[in-house]
């Protein structure tokens, strides 16, 4: 399952080559509250079918409603891209369906061979970085390589936004937890690889859309290399799976390294990959571990959705301190009960 942004990239793409006329809207700026965030998108064409998102749905209504009745070129003069604000009025954004005082906007964008969507697809599909700089005044389209992430930029000429790979989960371990993690991941837009050596979970795994590896864990993290959009996950229990693989996520240059068990359990780990496996403090304190965010979970799907909160904090960049993790929230609540 693709996420939705490449889904409305790849969607715009598809019916630019069948020769449909495609708008592409991208929320540039937003002011108060908003319904979708900077860098939001949808793709829209001639007969009004849509894919993706840039509000609640009102202000969809209102661009269907005006590329049906004037066509993307009345909407885009000349076929040059145009900015738009929806929400700037109490009428508007009662109109429209915005939050009270939330102003959106747009920058609309005709399709054409100039918008450069293969290219920023296969650059995504090969993991790099990119900047997709649209000049507003000609609608052309230079992808320049960048190494980081970033809110879109406006000005009067220029319309900047950052792209980067796929979010990729890696999971140690094809037990009934990996199960539940990997089919909520695949929902939220995530890749998801499965690394497991021993034979018996290859039975009974069947899970369209993931990809089950046979290989030693941390043969795969060596070969993936991962990055800053990349997570890796030990559910195993079993050190000699876990340990190795743990060490080489945390010397790369992965955005989340997790690991399942007791707080007893994870103090035993992290005194054994410093002690034998000479990690210092610094990458030891990249290891979430009890992993996930404390909720009180008990199943494996309770598990999995505590394990996907805390990466999906990280993901969107939320502090630490705005959130419970497992030992802190178990140690709260036993002291609470006492």
């Amino acid at each position: 399952m693709e996420d939705l942004d490449t889904r409305v990239l790849r969607t715009a793409q598809q019916w630019h080559a069948q020769g449909r006329p495609v708008l592409l809207v991208s929320v540039a700026r937003t002011w108060g509250s908003s319904p979708r965030p900077p860098g939001s998108l949808m793709a829209i064409d001639a007969q009004g079918h849509t894919v993706g998102s840039v509000s609640g749905g009102c202000i969809e209504d209102d661009l269907i409603a005006r590329v049906r009745e004037e066509g993307i070129q009345a909407v885009c003069l000349e076929g040059r891209p145009t900015t738009v604000r929806y929400g700037i009025s109490a009428d508007q954004a009662h109109r429209f369906g915005l939050p009270c005082g939330g102003t959106v906007e747009l920058v609309l964008e005709p399709v054409a061979p100039h918008s450069q969507l293969e290219a920023l697809l296969q650059a995504c599909q090969e993991r790099r970085s990119v900047e997709r700089v649209l000049d507003l005044r000609s609608g052309q389209v230079q992808l320049r390589s960048s190494g980081r992430d970033g809110m879109p930029w406006l000005s009067d000429t220029q319309f900047v936004t950052h792209w980067g790979p796929r979010w990729r989960l890696i999971v140690i371990g094809a037990g009934d937890l990996s199960r539940f993690l990997s089919e909520m991941a695949l929902g939220l837009g995530f890749e998801v690889i499965v690394c497991d050596p021993r034979q018996e979970p290859h039975a009974s795994w069947d899970l369209p859309g993931v990809v089950l590896s046979r290989e030693m864990p941390d043969d795969l993290v060596l070969r993936l290399q991962p990055d800053a959009r990349t997570a890796v996950v030990a559910l195993t229990h079993d050190p000699k799976l876990d340990d190795l693989a743990l060490i080489d996520a945390l010397r790369s240059s992965a955005a989340y390294v997790g690991a399942i068990g007791s707080r007893r359990h994870a103090a035993l780990r992290r005194q054994r990959l410093r002690e034998h496996f000479g990690l210092d403090e610094d990458e030891l304190r990249r290891l979430r571990s009890p992993i996930g965010l404390y909720i009180g979970s008990k199943t494996p799907a309770e598990i999995a959705v505590s394990i996907l909160a805390e990466l999906v904090a990280v993901k969107n960049g939320v502090a630490p301190w705005a959130h419970l993790s497992v030992a802190e929230g178990k140690a709260r609540h036993e002291q609470a009960m006492s």
